[in-house]
Order: C-alpha cells, then structure tokens, then sequence
C-alpha cells in the first residue's frame, strides 16, 4: 500500500512544512498538485523537479501530480511533462472532459478523444503515465463512462483513475465492484475520500431538495472496509491518494486525515492477511 496526501489541503502553505506535516500523519508520499495559485504553478514546470527534491529531503515520495490538463494546445504540456519525468513523477492526473449538454455527449466525447490522442503522444515521448479521475460534472463521471472514453488506449500510456467517494457525493453511481471490475485493466490509482447526502428544504414545487457534505472515511456512505480490502486481496501496487476535503480548521482536518490513513491501513492489513499480496 502506498498512500499519498494530495497537497490541495494545504493552498498557503510551504513545501517544507507539507512534508514534515505529511511525514508526521504517517503518509510514504505525496500526489503534488500543479495548479494556478498552489506550490508549483503549471506555466512554471521548471519548479517540479525542486520541489520534489524539497518533498524527498523530508522522506516523502512524489509518485504522481495533479493538474487540469485536457486540451494540451491551452497548457504547457510538454514542458510539464519533461519535468516530471525528469523528477520522477511517473503519473500525472489530468483534468475534467465537463459535460455540456447544449453540445451534447457525442460532441463532448469527439473532442476528448482527439485531446487523449495528442495527450498519449506527448506522454509515451516524455516517459510518463496520464490518468482519468472518475468526477462529477464530466462525461468520466463512472466506470462505464470512463471505459468508453479509455477504449482503445494502451493502459501503460492512459490509466484509469476511480474515486468512489466523488461518485457517492457528485454523480455517476454505481456498484464500486462494477466500477474497479470495468477499469481493471486501466487501473492506476485510486482516490480515497468519503461522503454522505442530507435532506434540505423543500422546494416551491414541494421537491424535496438534498445537500452532500465530506465526511470521515469510516463515516460517510462509500464501504471504505471493504474497498481497502478488495484491493489489498487482489494485490493492487498503485498510489491511493488522499484527498481530505474538510471545510474545517487545518488542524482539524490533519487530525481527521491521521484517523482517516489508520482507519485504510488497518482494513488493507485485514484483505492483505486473508490472502492478498
């Protein structure tokens, strides 16, 4: 099990201090996001490499990054990928194909594809692996609509990336079992955050209307006990990368991140005992 913390929960912070809080929470990693106002910035690649240097002097690895790359004709990313591969970063997260439906799925779905083609090239010349997070929003929103959009694609080049907890809170339900047996051979990385929904107000109409909120992994709607333990019995080697949405103090938000990675570690032992790798 290799469990990384993505630095999204820590916008205005150093990158000593993220490695020295990441390394006391018990994390081997860190998913690095290359985002406009965050740590490294995307049209400032040549900050990668420092930066997961800084990450390895406080014992951290740097499997992976983050970013809002789809259309590589508006981002920088060739640049961004020679520098991770130049860094080590061997898997970079790319952005959210949304979709629309004035244009419609078929639309949305031509211009992802010929997107993921450039994007393929650029990553088999760098050295690097892209993936496809399963988000709300998009028209990757579930494993089966994932699939469509990898079809075809050499799984070295394009992974696939699920996150049961944006499934359960966004869109794109669907039986996790079905979810990582479809993206099987994409499989990459997994995200790992948790959720629920709530009952709100009426609306005018008498509708009732409902509100989602982020919640702890053992607490929240996804079954995280029997995930952590389905992919510790069938021998998954990939990041799981921990996203600790909470709309709290940071020092909260640490406190429940620490729970949160013993709560996965001690179920990834129980699958790991029973048999798996």
């Amino acid at each position: 099990m290799q469990a990384v913390l993505f630095t999204k929960l820590f916008r205005d912070r150093g990158l000593a201090e993220i490695g020295a809080t990441a390394r006391d929470l018990g994390f081997d990693g860190i998913d690095l996001l290359i985002r406009p106002g965050h740590q490294v910035e995307p049209d400032d690649p040549d900050r990668i490499p420092a930066a997961v240097r800084a990450l390895r002097e406080a014992g951290l690895a740097t499997p992976m990054a983050t970013t809002d790359l789809t259309d590589p004709a508006a981002f920088p990313a060739e640049r961004v990928f020679a520098r991770c591969a130049e860094a080590g970063v061997g898997l970079i997260r790319l952005g959210y194909w949304r979709y629309r439906p004035e244009r419609g799925y078929a639309a949305c779905f031509d211009e992802a594809r010929r997107h993921l083609d450039d994007l393929a090239a650029l990553a088999r010349r760098a050295g690097v692996r892209l993936a496809i997070q399963i988000h709300g929003g998009t028209i990757h929103s579930s494993g089966a609509l994932a699939t469509a959009l990898l079809a075809g694609h050499d799984p070295a080049i394009i992974g696939a990336y699920p996150d049961p907890g944006n499934q359960t809170v966004q869109e794109g339900r669907e039986d996790w079992r079905l979810t990582f047996e479809l993206l099987r051979p994409w499989l990459c990385c997994v995200g790992v955050k948790n959720g629920g929904w709530f009952p709100g107000e009426a609306a005018p109409s008498g509708q009732r209307r409902w509100r989602s909120d982020w919640l702890g992994l053992a607490d929240g709607m996804v079954p995280w006990d029997a995930i952590a333990r389905h992919l510790a019995e069938t021998g998954f080697d990939g990041p799981l990368s921990f996203h600790s949405h909470y709309d709290v103090p940071l020092a909260q938000a640490l406190d429940q991140t620490r729970a949160d990675l013993r709560f996965i570690r001690r179920q990834w032992s129980a699958g790991a005992g029973s048999g798996g790798e």
